[in-house]
């Protein structure tokens, strides 16, 4: 039995649809588990909740071998060490309890660096998988550089100014991943039943590119021009509390940002085996374009 948490985020979605293609056992936890699809609904088992409650995942634990975590977004929480490390206790303590012999995380990029100790968001992941190996469970940490689909969140400025905004340089090429590509290595792990031990596994997307070049891709696969403006830190960090993120976690984002703009995502040398294989372009014309042409 599989235990799959957040299946109905953009990852944890893609991720169900892998494993019952393959016909795996699957237990769901989910806050409303009206939110599933029918046709999903019908071939999992359910346990209704939030992940970070400590009676919901002994439920869900009971007589499963494999967990896949994901940390939901938490704009209110306190700091990232509140949304990830306090999050996942009760989840680590019932690992320890329970026949979960494997576990499979999102996490990120940046654990041997310089960098990572003030990281924001990556620093808490990074705490969290800690917390995870200190159970002795075998883990798979999926490392994770910036998600291609974080830009469909800047939407209503691409297509009301032609531009995205970040505070990281224009000119820096950077690795970048599809969610279609991380759901897909979750699944690998989580179906294959012959490792052991705890490592990290980066997925890197297929090549490093800048956000300069993305704007030109967009450009192209949209027919309108877009430019990639870089803004400062602090008007970064302003705009989340704008948006009602707490201090904590607005200063989270923010030092992650940071960070990757200091090369925070080049400590991994890319290989074969870390490459995933969906181009920027290709995600753009499959997953951006009609985005921006529907919503």
């Amino acid at each position: 039995m599989i235990v799959v948490t957040a299946p109905t985020s953009n990852i944890g979605r893609q991720l169900l649809t892998h494993l019952l293609a393959a016909h795996a056992p699957v237990r769901v936890i989910a806050r409303d588990a009206s939110r599933l699809p029918p046709e999903v609904r019908a071939r999992v088992d359910i346990v209704e909740g939030s992940h970070a409650d400590a009676d919901t995942v002994q439920r869900a634990f009971e007589g499963a071998q494999r967990l896949f975590w994901l940390v939901p977004a938490d704009p209110k929480a306190k700091d990232v060490f509140e949304a990830y490390v306090d999050f996942s206790r009760p989840a680590a303590a019932a690992i320890k309890a329970s026949g979960i012999t494997h576990v499979v995380d999102i996490t990120a990029l940046g654990r041997g660096t310089a960098l990572a100790a003030n990281a924001g968001y990556v620093t808490g992941s990074l705490a969290m998988d800690d917390l995870f190996a200190a159970t002795g469970v075998n883990l798979r940490a999926l490392t994770m550089p910036s998600f291609m689909d974080n830009i469909l969140m800047q939407l209503q400025p691409l297509r009301e100014k032609g531009a995205f905004f970040l505070p990281i340089p224009g000119e820096l090429p950077l690795p970048s991943c599809s969610t279609h590509d991380i759901a897909a290595v979750a699944a690998h792990w989580l179906l294959d039943h012959h490792w052991q031990g705890q490592q990290e596994i980066a997925v890197l997307g297929p090549e490093n590119i800048s956000f300069n070049q993305m704007a030109q891709i967009m450009s192209e696969v949209l027919g309108r021009e877009i430019t990639y403006q870089q803004i400062s830190p602090e008007a970064y960090k302003a705009q989340f509390l704008r948006f009602g993120f707490s201090e904590g976690m607005a200063e989270g984002l923010t030092a992650m940002a940071r960070a990757k703009g200091e090369g925070l995502d080049l400590g991994v040398t890319r290989t074969p085996e870390n490459s995933t294989p969906t181009h920027f372009r290709h995600w753009c014309e499959t997953v951006l374009k009609p985005a921006f042409i529907t919503d």
